[in-house]
């Protein structure tokens, strides 16, 4: 007869309660290195709900082998130092009983290393899920912040990552995302946008967080853009508007997802300022959120006086000023300014600059032929250009010489009677008794000689010859219609009939605007001083007035219709003369260059600051798409397309093949890092904050 095999059983360790006392630490625990949370929250969480996994325990034996009642902790050693404090603090009592597994074989140091080797932690996703059951159930999100040792935009940044299109979570459990993008996905609550976002990322060659986050934001109004602050994001909000916010990263205070709602606040707001700004009395106003650069060409600008200050504001100002010079005066000598005091300059700056900027007053008689501008700043503030008068509304003074019997020699000029055959036949008039006016004939022909005498004269005084110049050319810019000089010059301002985007708020206009305001301010408001003006000014301020008003003269733009091949060439002499860096001052957009041209040219661009392989990458993508990675691609590059190149200009297009070779390489590292990144160094924090309790 057969006998029955007998299976083989397994047994386990005993569990006991040992009186806290009655333990200590083992120097078998192979944990040495401080990981997760402190020691003092987990104490902090045993108190709470207790104790949630024994003590691993061995008996301490003394020289004869025989149990001295003791019980060492070679695993579960940051629990013990945790109740350690708990009794230092009075809070447990020394003799309160312990659940312990009571281990007898085998190596101690095993019993350690297997218990945190073999412990699955939890994955991201479930504390994610969790957290949002707790909130679900009642819990406050400070109140989970404070079970779990957490700060609160912790617990608000969990519960946004499980608030994602459960497909995306999937996809993330599976590893098929890196927590990085998953909380990219974050930005916006439309499950189906994330999808359609998803999908779009599977063919595109950038995979980032930025890439994403650029996807689910088109077409919003960032809340940095001079609209959005115009109107104020909360008065967008109360109007019922949706922000997109990202609780990752610094998003500079979201994004305003109504661009309709948006266009029609900017509109009530700019009517309403249009209507106190119209009953000042002004003829007229032109209102947009955007003036084309140049809008003033051609137009008159009337010179108001500041509004005075009051004996008050007088003395509030001077106030303000001693204390900002006493601080200054202070502090000079130090390395580095109190945060206090340079809090406190700051706001004396600031009222300052409010006291200087005085509104301007203007002549009733002027405002009611002159109209204003109302527009957005580039900083969002309503700007308002007053006291522009358009040609059509001049009041023109009639000659004082207007009589038939006067202008009888009108149409003649210094040059037709300069030595004419006929000259001897106008008869002169006759003598009168007494002392009688130079005829104009006369006073023609010595003004002749005067106007040949004063070239040559001038032509020898380099100096004079510089300043009749700038006189002259400033007349033609700040006062539109003085004809105070006697030099026949002119200087024309291109008023750009093609209007690029975003042209007046662009880095130039911004300057360009800035510096002739200045200049306004220093120049007298009556043409009649200017020359004398500028001759008690010295060189240095001459000169650079003079680059100012010679700058608005220069025309490079290439337009269909005006052929004008000698004067881009000179304009490109004129850039290399000083440098000229578009780099800084323009970046390739969609809407600013890559959206407007062909395939072939986006490609071209990127491979020329990127690399061929680069190139590559995006030639598969349909038109919008690769215009999109192509900005990602060329941002911080320095790439420019040909016209906006300065001649003999080092430039990302001029890299030779080893530099080409070398952008590759760094490509290639990069992707495969990519590649390699499945999420879980992005994961580690999630898992030191799992469960508290080991």
């Amino acid at each position: 007869m057969t006998t029955a095999r007998k299976k083989p059983t397994i047994s386990l360790s005993p569990s006991r309660d040992i009186p806290f006392n009655q333990l200590v630490l083992s120097q078998s625990n192979v944990r040495r290195i401080k990981a997760g949370i402190s020691v003092e929250e987990l104490a902090e969480d045993i108190a709470r709900r207790g104790i949630l996994q024994g003590l691993t325990v061995r008996p301490v034996v003394d020289e004869n082998g025989t149990e001295t009642g003791m019980f060492e902790v070679p695993a579960g050693g940051r629990r013990f130092r945790a109740l350690e404090v708990l009794v230092k603090q009075k809070r447990l009592a020394k003799t309160a009983p312990v659940p312990c597994v009571v281990r007898e074989g085998g190596i101690a140091e095993e019993d350690s290393l297997a218990e945190n080797v073999q412990r699955a932690p939890l994955h991201p996703l479930d504390q994610f899920r969790a957290f949002l059951t707790l909130r679900e159930k009642g819990q406050s999100e400070e109140e989970v912040a404070a079970a779990f040792f957490v700060s609160v935009n912790v617990v608000k940044q969990r519960l946004k990552l499980a608030s994602v299109s459960p497909v995306l979570l999937d996809v993330y459990a599976e590893d098929g995302m890196t927590l990085a993008q998953l909380e990219a996905f974050t930005v916006s609550g439309d499950h189906a946008r994330q999808e359609q976002v998803f999908e779009r990322l599977k063919t595109s060659y950038d995979k980032s967080s930025y890439a994403i986050r650029r996807m689910l934001t088109e077409g919003a109004v960032r809340a940095t853009d001079k609209r959005a602050l115009f109107i104020g994001t909360e008065a967008y909000v109360e109007a019922g508007g949706m922000v997109l916010r990202d609780l990752f990263e610094g998003d500079d205070g979201g994004w305003l997802q109504d661009v309709a709602l948006v266009d029609q606040m900017v509109a009530d707001k700019l009517k309403a300022e249009s209507e106190a700004i119209a009953a000042e009395g002004w003829k007229w106003t032109e209102v947009a959120p955007d003036f084309a650069y140049g809008h003033t060409y051609g137009l008159r600008r009337l010179h108001g006086e500041p509004v005075p200050l009051t004996d008050d504001e007088g003395a509030t100002r001077d106030a303000l000023k001693a204390e900002f010079d006493r601080l200054v005066a202070q502090h000079e000598s130090g390395d580095e300014l109190p945060e206090e005091v340079d809090e406190r300059l700051g706001e004396l700056e600031t009222a300052l600059e409010a006291f200087d900027e005085r509104p301007l007053s203007f002549d009733p008689e002027e405002i009611a032929r002159a109209g204003a501008f109302i527009g957005i700043a580039g900083d969002g503030r309503l700007r308002v250009d007053r006291g522009y008068v358009r040609p059509e509304d001049e009041t023109w003074v009639e000659p004082e010489n207007s009589s038939d019997d006067e202008a009888t020699d009108e149409g003649t000029s210094a040059g037709d009677n300069a030595g004419g055959a006929d000259s001897d036949a106008v008869a002169e008039p006759e003598e009168d008794e007494g002392l009688s006016p130079i005829s104009d004939r006369l006073m023609t022909e010595l003004t002749a000689h005067r106007t040949l005498g004063l070239r040559h004269a001038l032509g020898e005084h380099p100096d004079v010859a510089f300043r009749a110049a700038l006189h002259a050319l400033t007349l033609k810019v700040f006062y539109q219609y003085g004809s105070d000089s006697c030099l026949e010059l002119d200087l024309k301002t291109v008023s750009f009939g093609a209007q690029a985007p975003g042209l007046n708020d662009s880095v130039s206009a911004e300057a360009i605007r800035a510096r002739h305001e200045s200049w306004t301010k220093a120049l007298p408001k009556d043409s009649a001083g200017l020359w004398d003006a500028l001759g008690d000014w010295d060189s240095d301020s001459r000169a650079a007035l003079f680059a100012h008003v010679v700058s608005l003269s220069v025309n490079g733009v290439s337009e269909a219709w005006n052929r004008r091949p000698r004067a881009l060439a000179h304009a490109d002499q004129l850039a290399n003369a000083v440098d000229l860096d578009m780099a800084a001052r323009w970046s390739p957009t969609v809407d600013t260059f890559l959206g407007r041209v062909t395939k072939a040219r986006i490609l071209q661009a990127v491979a020329e600051a990127k690399g061929q392989r680069a190139a590559d990458r995006i030639a598969h993508l349909k038109k919008g798409d690769m215009a999109t990675e192509a900005t990602t691609l060329l941002n911080g590059t320095g790439w420019l397309p040909e016209p906006l190149r300065t001649p003999g200009r080092d430039t990302v297009a001029d890299m030779s093949a080893v530099e080409l070779a070398v952008v590759e390489r760094a490509e290639v590292a990069d992707e495969t890092a990519m590649a390699d990144d499945d999420g879980i160094a992005d994961d580690d924090d999630v898992a030191a904050m799992t469960i508290a309790a080991e």
